[in-house]
């Protein structure tokens, strides 16, 4: 399934919300993206009938497990773009922070596994004395952590 920019946006905000709070409701949507209760009710309509969120008119909204998937997968390439500028092409934080929202829509997952495997092998994180589980948040900070540090030793 192919999304526009604008229902990944959407989607992504969603999760984003549902993981801080327990209901999404189209006013949340609404604040968080700063647009208008009818653009979210159109959206949102939209994504319901794409099989990725569930929605009741004036109810609380909800991903589906493939709208939880494509969500987890949108954040993932962005934050493996950020990573990549920051870390790699050494690009000012609040700058990469814009330029990886930008540009995630215009990669493919393809891509951003491939991006991410480099990553890692220029960053040496192929030699981790841990369980590291790529879908723990935990993990993913630690190597944030430890690749910024290696970087840093790196340059040296």
């Amino acid at each position: 399934m192919k999304l526009t920019n604008s229902q990944e946006e959407y989607l992504k905000t969603i999760y984003i919300l549902e993981k801080n709070k327990q209901k999404v409701r189209v006013t949340d949507i609404a604040d968080k993206l700063k647009i208008t209760k009818p653009s979210v009710n159109k959206a949102i309509n939209l994504l319901k009938d794409n099989g990725v969120i569930n929605y009741q008119a004036y109810g609380e909204i909800t991903l589906t497990k493939e709208g939880e998937k494509y969500a987890i997968e949108i954040i993932k390439k962005q934050d493996i773009l950020k990573m990549f500028l920051v870390e790699i092409l050494d690009i000012d934080e609040k700058q990469a922070q814009e330029e990886a929202k930008a540009m995630k829509h215009a990669i493919s997952q393809q891509t951003a596994k491939k991006l991410n495997k480099y990553i890692t092998q220029i960053m040496n994180l192929g030699n981790l004395d841990c369980d590291y589980d790529e879908n723990s948040k935990k993990c993913q900070n630690c190597i944030k952590i430890t690749a910024k540090n290696r970087l840093k030793n790196a340059k040296k």
